[in-house]
């Protein structure tokens, strides 16, 4: 009738712990693998700003995914007390924004 099927039962990716662990999403919580603050925490924040120091364009893309899945995998989780757009904003991508230029001539008004 059915044919049972071959199961592997091994992990699909070993992750290390301790102070070796990356400082990465453990989804669906969305919390440091490493110090278990709400991901990104000040560690990952400060890593993938030096990684993406030179497009931080593209750090705000890359950002912006992780948070639509963010989103998807906590409301998911808690559909009925999930979190606020806003605080999700603010964790993903507020602190990642390019800073504007000051202009060079201090008596020169920026608008």
């Amino acid at each position: 009738m059915y044919a049972l099927r071959e199961v592997d039962m091994r992990p699909g990716r070993p992750y290390p712990a301790g102070p070796d662990a990356p400082h990465t999403p453990l989804r669906p919580m969305w919390c440091c693998r490493a110090d278990g603050q709400p991901w990104p925490c000040g560690s990952a924040r400060l890593l993938l700003r030096a990684e993406y120091d030179h497009d931080l364009t593209g750090l705000s893309i890359y950002l912006a995914g992780l948070m639509y899945e963010a989103m998807r995998d906590l409301y998911h989780l808690n559909p009925h007390d999930g979190p606020e757009p806003k605080a999700l904003f603010d964790r993903f991508l507020a602190w990642a924004r390019p800073r504007r230029q000051q202009c060079a001539d201090p008596g020169r008004s920026v608008d």
